[in-house]
């Protein structure tokens, strides 16, 4: 069941005697970065973060393009492999008309993430007839929107995605049996139905020669909670084809739905990004205080015009409030600037947040080392990043900025500040070669303090246009103190910006590294015949 284009897939869960589609777009990051870059079909694409091919489109792989390979390896095998760095915004905004396209047959639609979403089918089902119709109606609406479709059906979510991802038909009744001979690391092929550590997990099964999954499953499920995590109980669950995890039996309370009116309407992105940090915020607070967290998110957009844009997200693990914010901006992102027929046709009036299910706020207890930050408490960091979000919404939306691994030369170039909330895309591509830039171990702490370097006699030392001291460097002075050297090396000449105009040119410029007599080691740029710390070691 297969429709020509650029792919989706579908698939069916039942839940309480409800069966599910899941439709599936394979390949959709690099379906995305092809169509926002405007490339033909058969161009090969790749997807890449922290210098690994994440996704490659059917024509890469064609030419021997593989997941998990280096970036200077695939483009080695495939020269003209169109190359791009992750950007899970531009993955949502793109799949926003996929999803308004299946919301015109089956108005209930929840995105697991941007190329998957589930919905009901029984509803469906007793419209057209039959599963397997539903499913081909569905096929053909994305097909007309260009992108290719096949289906897959089961009784259980979990079952259904995989069922998708190989176009199989999966009897009443059968999930067991058809997961059973299936390799083990189907476990870990959908992200947004595992916790991030199930690719350990596989590793570790795999080790102990557990190949399949149907031997995971005829593991006793107290072996597995004694011996392996939390995850692993879920994975098991799963292998067995039993049913999900259902809600949990506390309905939030009406004062959870958060309900905003915009004064003055909004009809930019970045004005749609900052109310949505806000509210994600607001809506979080109230989840915390009703002790509980929302694992599904309803987010309903009007216009003063009377549109209406709704989408429901749906994750693994419960919502956070910078995962909230942007599930917000994704979607109004994707309808702000979508193709001319489907944005709104007036200024967005009203935001509603509408936690569709919760569980139990236990689901947010944080590791024993905090909430993501090494070394750090969890419910500090909570805290604090609570109090950066309302400092954000005093201030600003660029008032607090985090820092993220940049491309560049110098220790300042390698580090991008973002607005808190904000999508961590680098300025430049970290992972481009970047020659002469200063060798690892970074600077731990990046600076632009001026600073004076002086010989042994007190006069001020300078690099020449030869590209060398003008004397032996012997002290520092920073501020009203002054250090003695115990060494130094250097300077390296820093040859830019050669092809710009005469006055574009940065001049001499070169940087030198110094061993203070406190221990401390600096970085040193001399640029515009004066010094300058560009970097500690500490």
């Amino acid at each position: 069941m297969t429709a020509t284009a650029a792919p989706a897939v579908v698939a069916i869960d039942r839940t309480a005697g409800r069966r599910t589609l899941a439709l599936w777009c394979p390949d959709w990051p690099a379906i995305a970065a092809a169509a926002e870059a405007d490339l033909s079909p058969d161009r090969p694409v790749a997807v890449i973060s922290a210098n690994r091919v994440t996704t490659c489109s059917a024509p890469a792989r064609a030419a021997g393009v593989r997941r998990g390979m280096r970036k200077r390896e695939s483009q080695a095998r495939c020269p003209q492999l169109h190359v791009v760095t992750a950007d899970p915004g531009r993955d949502a905004r793109l799949f926003d008309p996929v999803v308004a396209a299946v919301t015109q047959v089956i108005p209930t639609v929840e995105v697991l993430r941007p190329g998957l979403m589930v919905l009901p089918a029984a509803g469906a089902a007793r419209y057209f007839g039959s599963e397997e119709t539903a499913a081909e109606k569905l096929i053909d609406v994305v097909a007309a929107g260009g992108v290719e479709s096949q289906t897959g059906i089961a009784d259980e979510l979990f079952t259904c995605v995989v069922a998708a991802r190989h176009g199989r038909i999966v009897a009443p009744g059968g999930d067991a049996a058809y997961l059973a001979p299936l390799p083990i690391a189907e476990l870990g092929a959908e992200p947004s139905l595992c916790e991030p550590e199930r690719e350990d997990l596989i590793d570790l099964l795999w080790r102990l020669g557990v190949r399949t999954i149907g031997t995971f499953a005829e593991l006793a499920s107290s072996d597995v909670a004694t011996r392996f995590g939390f995850d692993a109980i879920a994975a098991h669950r799963a292998a067995r084809a039993l049913p999900g995890r259902p809600p949990s039996g506390r309905l939030p309370a009406t004062d959870v739905v958060i309900d905003h009116e915009c004064d003055p309407p909004i009809d930019r992105v970045d004005a749609a990004a900052f109310v949505g940090r806000r509210l994600a915020d607001e809506l979080h607070r109230a989840l915390l205080s009703a002790s509980v967290a929302c694992t599904r998110l309803t987010v309903h957009a009007s216009t003063t015009g009377g549109q209406h844009s709704s989408r429901t997200w749906r994750c693994a693990e419960p919502l956070t409030p910078e995962a909230t914010a942007d599930r917000i901006r994704w979607q109004l992102d994707g309808w702000l600037t979508g193709r001319a027929g489907d944005r709104p046709d007036s200024p967005i009036s009203r935001l509603r947040l509408e936690p569709v299910e919760v569980v139990d706020s236990g689901a947010l207890q944080f590791g024993l080392r905090g909430a993501g930050v090494p070394g750090g408490d969890g419910e500090v960091a909570d805290r604090a990043r609570r109090a950066l979000v309302r400092v954000q919404g005093l201030l600003g939306g660029d008032a607090v900025c985090i820092p993220v691994p940049s491309g560049g030369r110098g220790a300042a170039e390698r580090i991008t500040l973002v607005p808190l909330g904000d999508e961590l895309v680098p300025a430049t591509d970290p992972t481009a070669p970047w020659p002469g830039r200063v060798p690892e171990p970074a600077p731990t702490v990046v600076l632009d303090a001026p600073v004076t370097v002086c010989d042994d006699v007190g006069d001020p030392v300078q690099v020449t246009a030869r590209g060398a001291f003008s004397g032996e460097p012997a002290t520092v002075v920073w501020g009203s103190r002054q250090w003695s050297l115990q060494w130094w090396a250097g300077p390296w000449p820093v040859d830019e910006r050669w092809w710009a105009a005469p006055d574009e040119r940065v001049g001499t410029h070169a940087r030198a590294q110094v061993l203070l007599d406190d221990s401390r080691a600096l970085l040193l740029r001399y640029q515009q015949q004066s010094w300058v710390v560009e970097g500690v070691y500490e």
